[in-house]
């Protein structure tokens, strides 16, 4: 650990350009560009295959190379801890560093009242004990896991690409009827119902067959496996609903919805909690089109659900939003569109799946004790 690195006040140099290690710039990928006097505080001097680790917010795993000059000072938030050493391949300590054993230690040593507040204590991180072979097993063992992670991010980047189709084809079809009209409401043309928990209290309500879905159990606009199952008793006596496969499924609680409204569709019969409402369409709306209608609206959604307060989305909110009129033979090409893509999206997702594990799979055998 560099415990000598230096520092310098980017304020004292305001027309100098620095390249600034930052922690959102690593969330970026790449660091930030900028002025001396857009710096607000003074920050540590860092080299070329430094290997920095984030001491705030230590549960996110975040270790990064400082990369090649590029003509500018580069400097690093004092929220990193620097590793400079002759000893070690920069590759193979930054995987090191965000490995599960190491990570495990690395929690021990964190101390904070919580959230931002949290931070590892770097003279304890001192004290873990690492593997440390010779500088030629730390460069295959660096390039081997280089190669997997390579091929995860390449999986992963062809599924974002994947997932931007439908609404470009979306837009393509459809945009023009949303400029010209004419509209009909969606509470005309849809079935919106809200949710309800169990209680809590009644052990025989949960554990069961029936998904139970919640906000966290969708990722974006996909439903993954559920935490929680109920059972048959519970649908029974309680509030909550069993709502048909097919349902359209959308987030409303205003503390979810920050910068994206969740929608899904159900590909099973399940219940769902109060911070989600189910929709089912008529015979004139194609589930598929009624979800795209709701992510079109997403920016005016949003905003409403944010000047709600608590309340979110509200069940007229979602019923007034106009939406045109388009030809039952349209929304059969779309929905072939969607089905198409959702195949592709589901081969990719394996494939994303099987080099994930594969990298998990590497690491455990470099670091594993």
């Amino acid at each position: 650990m560099a415990t000598n690195s230096g520092s310098v006040d980017p304020s004292r140099f305001p027309d100098e350009s620095f390249d600034l290690y930052s922690v959102p710039a690593f969330d970026n990928g790449r660091p930030e560009r900028s002025l001396g006097r857009e710096i607000g505080s003074s920050k540590q001097v860092v080299r070329p295959n430094d290997v920095l680790l984030s001491r705030i917010v230590p549960h996110i795993r975040r270790a990064w190379i400082v990369g090649e000059h590029r003509g500018r000072r580069q400097i690093a938030s004092g929220e990193w801890i620097i590793f400079r050493s002759a000893k070690t391949h920069p590759s193979y300590l930054r995987y090191l560093l965000v490995e599960d054993r190491f990570h495990a230690q690395f929690m021990n040593t964190v101390a904070g009242v919580g959230g931002s507040l949290l931070r590892a204590r770097p003279a304890q991180v001192a004290d873990i004990e690492v593997p440390l072979p010779s500088l030629s097993d730390q460069r295959r063992i660096a390039g081997r896991l280089e190669q997997a992670d390579r091929l995860c991010r390449t999986r992963r980047y062809a599924l974002e690409l994947t997932d931007t189709f439908l609404p470009a084809a979306f837009q393509q079809l459809f945009g023009p009827r949303f400029e010209a009209g004419p509209f009909l409401a969606f509470g005309d043309l849809v079935k919106i119902t809200g949710g309800g928990t169990p209680a809590r209290e009644r052990l025989e309500f949960y554990h069961g067959r029936i998904p139970w879905l919640t906000s966290k159990d969708m990722k974006g606009d996909y439903i993954w496996d559920t935490e929680e199952h109920i059972t048959e008793k519970a649908i029974q006596e309680s509030a909550t609903n069993l709502v048909p496969a097919g349902s359209i499924l959308v987030v409303v609680k205003s503390k979810v919805l920050m910068h994206r409204l969740p929608v899904a569709i159900a590909k099973v019969p399940l219940c769902h909690g109060q911070d989600i409402k189910s929709i089912q369409c008529d015979e004139t709306l194609q589930p598929e089109l009624a979800r795209f209608v709701l992510k079109f609206h997403e920016g005016r959604l949003l905003n409403l659900a944010r000047g709600a307060n608590t309340e979110g989305l509200t069940l007229p909110m979602l019923e007034e939003l106009p939406v045109p009129t388009v030809p039952p033979s349209e929304q059969e090409h779309f929905a072939e569109l969607v089905t198409r893509h959702e195949r592709l999206r589901a081969v990719q997702r394996e494939a994303l799946r099987q080099a994930e594990h594969l990298f998990a799979s590497l690491l455990n055998r470099a670091f594993g004790s």
